[in-house]
């Protein structure tokens, strides 16, 4: 069965059509390479194309006869998300309209969303039915296209699954594939670059929350395990099973300071950490609970070890490096 995959170059999108592979798909990635890697393309065909491009992205779905879809061709940093906010309204609001337009003959849509729709939640762990209030642009934009989503199937649309991801994390085990954004902005790989480029100094964001060290505590998921999720619920889609919306965490919290303690048990080396203010909307603690995914779709996370989640992307990285430094280490960690 042929499973579309938008957004499948990049680091998400990758490890899900490994997933499908393994589960007996075939992915036919869809992706305009703007964010993604055509060297990350491994177990399927890649039609290079736009999600605006609606006529090009028919023709894949009727060429390759498409039985269901994968979408992760957002735009997710938050800070460009501030400043750049309509870039993330048309991408990830008007283009995922344009998407679904073009998808009403499949079976099974599966949206990637964020823990950024709740917003700063009042209650931890944080369950499917809490208020939504998202805080910036980015969590904005996945909240309308959920709605936008959900009232696609009221009017006869596809059936969706609308996973809300915590904090990915990782790389693929086997080294196959990994986190390669440019420039990076998510802790494990900047502070694995930071080792890797013998930076001498290290930022964290806030040592006074009210936390057992001080620093943010988030719930990270690997990256394994959150490709995993996604064909399942395809898989339940496909089977008849119900639309819904799931979190996908894996419910235990790491500070900062005990994510950099796995990358010195990982890596051998100690950064120089710089303590600096708390950046404006960041909460203290925010944690998932997965219960529903676990007990619909049979869930069960695998790499949950924090020196396991770390080292797997420090050593994606460091075989990287190895292959193509100093230009990789330099526009990775710009």
């Amino acid at each position: 069965m042929n499973v579309l995959v938008i957004g499948g170059a990049g680091y998400i999108g990758s490890h899900c059509c490994k997933a499908l592979s393994q589960a007996g798909y075939t992915p036919i990635v869809y992706d305009n390479l703007s964010k993604g890697h055509a060297h990350a393309v491994k177990w399927g065909p890649l039609e290079v194309g736009d999600t605006a491009d609606g006529e090009r992205l028919h023709d894949v779905v009727r060429r390759y006869d498409v039985r269901g879809a994968i979408y992760l061709a957002s735009f997710i940093e938050v800070s460009e998300s501030v400043v750049d906010s309509l870039s993330y309204y048309h991408n990830n609001v008007a283009n995922t309209v344009s998407v679904l337009q073009q998808l009403q003959s499949i079976g099974a849509f599966v949206f990637s969303s964020t823990a950024a729709v709740y917003g700063e939640p009042k209650t931890i762990p944080i369950k499917e039915d809490t208020e939504l209030h998202p805080i910036n642009p980015y969590g904005w934009s996945k909240f309308m296209s959920e709605r936008i989503i959900q009232d696609q199937f009221a009017s006869g649309g596809v059936p969706y699954a609308i996973l809300r991801y915590f904090n990915a994390a990782g790389a693929d085990p086997y080294g196959e594939i990994g986190e390669e954004h440019e420039p990076e902005s998510h802790l494990i790989p900047r502070a694995c670059l930071s080792v890797l480029n013998g930076k001498c100094s290290f930022p964290v964001y806030g040592s006074d929350y009210p936390t057992r060290d001080g620093t943010a505590i988030r719930d990270y998921i690997h990256v394994t395990d959150l490709a995993n999720a996604h064909v399942l619920a395809l898989s339940h889609l496909l089977d008849g099973g119900q639309p819904d919306i799931f979190n996908l965490g894996s419910g235990q919290g790491l500070t900062v300071l005990e994510v950099l303690q796995a990358l010195r048990e990982a890596s051998g080396e100690v950064l120089d950490l710089r303590f600096e203010d708390r950046r404006p909307g960041d909460p203290a603690v925010l944690l998932a609970d997965a219960r529903k995914a676990k007990r619909v779709l049979g869930w069960r996370p695998a790499i949950t070890e924090p020196e396991d989640i770390v080292g797997t992307a420090f050593a994606f990285l460091k075989s990287r490096a190895l292959r193509d430094a100093p230009v990789y280490l330099r526009q990775l960690s710009a």
